[in-house]
Formats: structure tokens, C-alpha cells, sequence
């Protein structure tokens, strides 16, 4: 059999898009700027048939350019959203998106203006992401996978003027996570996946209270659903940027026994920016690995060989039914026709191992 393929969540926009990916700077907007943020809940208030028929076109093209290229998995490719997380924190209560507040994030990489938590934290009545399951899985027959930002990294991309305690809040966003997740399952979602690329920045706070709210995250969902989570170590603000900062590389290693403990059947690991020591994979004694296996933010192309080698090396320390390969993150980054292209390598190079 050949090994799976998959993609972790967004996926680049068409231009007809009203929605405008956070780290497009596009009549003067940017993520330092908040505007984006303004502009994506403003959208949301506004939407109407016509803006709803965008996002649909929009989805089809997504899931239709990721079969084509021979993705088994393929995603939503996000369209609706101007980042994963908040996209997600519009929907819930607790969140202010007029007022927001600046602050220094990424180990001080950079600086954003962000939602503010200004209440509790609860799961709003009106479900949203059955909607975007259903309208995504109409397109193929091939099992579509959704994605929700995790609780610590939620935390981590907003500013909290209301939560004294940071536990607390986390399992507040964890039990808003799970009445969505709990929605999505029931409208026959079969590949869910929370991202937490915090995991890798903050270790401590992961293993203290993060991998149990994963748990949380999942509560009540059925064992016909493929839990999965991504943790990627960090993304840069534009194409190329070579230096920009990631996470340490040993917190895979200090990770992987709490996550391969947890209820996570799946995990995404980046390793085609930043090549781990392969051990790693070791570590995951029953957990699937989606192995990163092209770079999202290099315009280099990878070969069809270089892929494929990777994966064999791979092979060497993971059962073969137990290696998904995938991009380290998102691809919207690297505009359509270079993803297509990173994505056709990555699955002719899974097909051949």
C-alpha cells in the first residue's frame, strides 16, 4: 500500500476570496495592523448569499486542486478564515473584536493587535463548522478533514482581560471547542484535527494542562472519528525568510509520550523546514505520525526523490500503516501553483515508498 497523503488546513486563496489571509498585505493591511482582524469580523456580520457562493466556489477549488494532485485526506483549505484561530473565536462568547489589544507574541517575534477575552468563555447556540463540513465534503468522496485551533495556542493569539486563572480559561475554551466538535462529528466528519503549535513553544503549559484539554476537546466524539493534532514549531511572516524563529527542536521529543498517552489518534510533526532526528518517531509507540514532507514557506521545489528518501528514512523507525505524509503546515503562503506543484511531488513521492 502507499503511504497516505494529507494537508494540515489552509490552502491558497483565489483572488475572488472576500476574506483575506492574515499575512497578505493588500491596501495597506497586515497583521501588525489589526485591520485584517476588523475586516473579517465585519464580513462575517455582512455575509449574504453572494458572499456565501464565493466561499463555496472558493472551497470546491481547494478540495478539487488537493484531489487532483492525489491527496487522500484533503482539507476545507480554510477559505472562510483569516487565520485559523480566530475565525473560530468570532463564533464564541467572551470575545471583543473592536477593541483589541497589542501585543508582543512568538517569543517576541512579532507585534499584533488581538481580540480581547472580555467575559466567559461559552460555545454560542448556532453551530458553524457542520456547515462548512457539509459544504467542503459535498465536492468528493474522499473523507474531508476540518480543523480548530486548540485551546493553548487560542490563548496564546488573543489578549485576556477577564480570566485570572489560565487553567480555568483553557477548560472554558476547551468545552466551547468540544460543543463545536461534537456538531462536526455528528454531521459525519470522520478526520478532525486541533491545531496547538503552542505545544512546542511552551512545553511546560502543554504537558501541565494543554494534552488533557485535547482530551477535553474530544469528549463524546465516537471512535468512527480520527482525532488529530498538529503542532508545527512556527511560521514566518512572508516567503523565503530563512531566519525567522521556531520553536526548540527537543520539544517534540519532551511532547511525545504525553501525546501518545492521549486520545489523539493522529499527530502532525514538521520535519521537511527543519529535519528531526528521526528517532522521534520512536517515541510514538501507537499514535500515526503526519510527517512534514514539503516546506510552506520555501519557494524551493522539492523533488519527487527527496521526498520519497525522507520517507524511507522514516520507514526506518515507524511502522509503514502508521507514516502519513503532508506539508509541515498550511500552504496558502506559496499561492496556487507552486502548492499544486509541492503537492504533486509529496504524492507521487508517497506512492512510490
Amino acid at each position: 500500500m502507499a503511504i497516505l497523503t494529507t494537508c494540515i488546513g489552509a490552502y491558497p486563496k483565489p483572488d475572488y476570496v472576500p476574506m483575506r489571509d492574515w499575512f497578505q498585505v493588500e491596501m495597506g493591511l497586515s497583521n501588525t495592523s489589526g485591520e485584517v482582524t476588523r475586516m473579517a469580523s465585519e464580513l462575517e456580520a455582512d455575509s449574504n448569499a453572494e458572499t456565501e457562493q464565493l466561499y463555496v466556489r472558493a472551497t470546491q477549488a481547494a478540495i478539487e486542486d488537493q484531489v487532483n494532485c492525489g491527496v487522500s485526506i484533503p482539507t476545507d483549505g480554510e477559505q472562510r478564515r483569516e487565520n485559523y484561530i480566530h475565525y473560530h473565536c468570532r463564533h464564541l462568547h467572551g470575545f471583543d473584536f473592536k477593541d483589541l489589544t497589542k501585543r508582543i507574541l512568538r517569543d517576541g517575534a512579532y507585534t499584533a493587535e488581538l481580540p480581547t477575552i472580555r467575559g466567559q468563555i461559552a460555545a454560542k447556540d448556532k453551530h458553524f463548522l457542520d456547515h462548512d463540513y457539509t459544504v467542503a465534503q459535498s465536492f468528493t468522496d474522499r473523507p474531508v478533514k476540518i480543523t480548530v485551533p486548540g485551546p493553548t495556542t487560542i490563548m496564546d493569539t488573543c489578549a485576556n482581560e477577564f480570566y485570572d486563572d489560565e487553567r480555568q480559561l483553557a477548560f472554558d475554551l476547551a468545552d466551547s471547542l468540544n460543543h463545536e466538535i461534537r456538531a462536526l462529528a455528528a454531521a459525519g466528519c470522520k478526520f478532525i484535527q486541533i491545531d496547538e503549535p503552542l505545544f512546542a513553544r511552551n512545553v511546560e503549559r502543554a504537558l501541565d494542562y494543554g494534552v488533557e484539554c485535547l482530551d477535553r476537546c474530544f469528549d463524546g466524539v465516537g471512535d468512527d472519528v480520527t482525532r488529530v493534532m498538529h503542532m508545527c514549531c512556527g511560521y514566518p511572516e512572508h516567503l523565503d525568510d530563512s531566519e525567522y524563529h521556531k520553536a526548540d527542536p527537543l520539544s517534540y521529543f519532551r511532547l511525545a509520550g504525553a501525546v501518545d498517552a492521549s486520545s489523539i489518534d493522529q499527530v502532525s510533526l514538521e520535519d521537511a523546514h527543519r529535519h528531526n532526528d528521526l528517532s522521534l518517531l520512536e517515541k510514538f509507540t501507537s499514535t500515526t505520525v503526519i510527517f512534514g514532507s514539503v516546506a510552506i514557506a520555501q519557494s524551493r521545489l522539492e523533488t519527487v526523490e527527496e521526498i520519497a528518501s525522507r520517507l524511507e528514512a522514516a520507514l526506518e523507525h515507524i511502522d509503514h500503516d502508521r507514516l502519513i505524509a503532508a506539508p509541515d503546515c498550511g500552504l496558502a503562503m506559496l499561492g496556487r501553483e507552486l502548492a499544486m506543484q509541492k503537492l504533486g511531488h509529496m504524492c507521487k513521492a508517497a506512492s512510490q515508498v
